[in-house]
């Protein structure tokens, strides 16, 4: 019950927080494109001060010294919407890939375009890789970091990937090297659930993959890396806390 409570209590503050945040970051829309990230970092940190503060979830960040100068692809594991606003405190000027119809969203949509964003979409199939290809040279060429992440949502932590080919076809006609990160964000909070559980999420950034890979080559080797490091993660988190092995294993067997 006080779990339940408390994900509610967090819950609540954590969208209120945004809204808030996007009403009086309005003017921001009228300036530098930095503004906007300023505003997006502050929301990154609230909203993490909140998480420890209501549910006790604390954060931890690894691996800093592996982030190179821009411009590099970001390939991170996908467990939870945790990582779509925590990981940008780790870089200044970053850009994701993102399904078109986030753009239409009121107020939070205008933040996306002004900030940059490539918002692509996803029922075009290999027309949508061409044109994030063609956008992600465009990034690069500004100096600036590309989000991606490789299995295109969400999984559970503990599921089977399910890695796509788009981000080795980018990876391969950029000719950027390619930072993975591993987490266990998923462990603490989980796609599709309210619940907000205690404990510590651990980010990894791991050693960079130079360019000039082969792109099947490349693409076995990040998901390998991401995989075994994020599997290490969550064993971590279990043997912190025993009683999430039966969620984690339900997440194996299930997804």
């Amino acid at each position: 019950m006080i779990l339940l409570i408390r994900s509610l209590a967090f819950n609540s503050l954590f969208y209120l927080n945004l809204i808030a945040l996007m009403v009086v970051g309005l003017p921001a829309l009228a300036m530098p494109r930095r503004y906007i990230f300023k505003i997006a970092r502050l929301w990154a940190r609230s909203s993490l001060w909140l998480l420890k503060t209501i549910c006790g979830t604390q954060v931890e960040f690894r691996g800093r010294e592996h982030i190179p100068a821009a411009p590099f692809i970001v390939a991170a594991k996908h467990q939870s919407i945790w990582e779509t606003f925590a990981l940008t405190l780790l870089f200044e000027d970053f850009c994701y890939i993102l399904k078109r119809e986030l753009t239409y969203i009121p107020f939070f949509g205008w933040y996306l375009w002004k900030s940059g964003q490539i918002a692509i979409d996803r029922k075009s199939g290999s027309s949508a890789l061409v044109q994030a290809a063609e956008r992600a040279r465009q990034i690069f060429a500004e100096k600036r970091v590309l989000f991606i992440f490789p299995e295109g949502t969400r999984r559970p932590a503990g599921a089977p990937p399910k890695y796509k080919f788009g981000v080795a076809h980018i990876y391969d006609v950029t000719g950027v090297q390619c930072l993975p990160i591993a987490l266990n964000s998923g462990v603490f909070w989980a796609r599709r659930s309210w619940l907000r559980r205690p404990g510590t999420i651990v980010v990894d950034v791991l050693p960079p993959i130079a360019p000039g890979l082969d792109k099947d080559v490349f693409f076995n080797r990040l998901q390998d890396t991401i995989e075994i490091a994020s599997e290490r993660l969550i064993a971590e988190a279990l043997a912190t806390d025993p009683a999430l092995a039966p969620l984690i294993q339900r997440n194996r067997q299930s997804a």
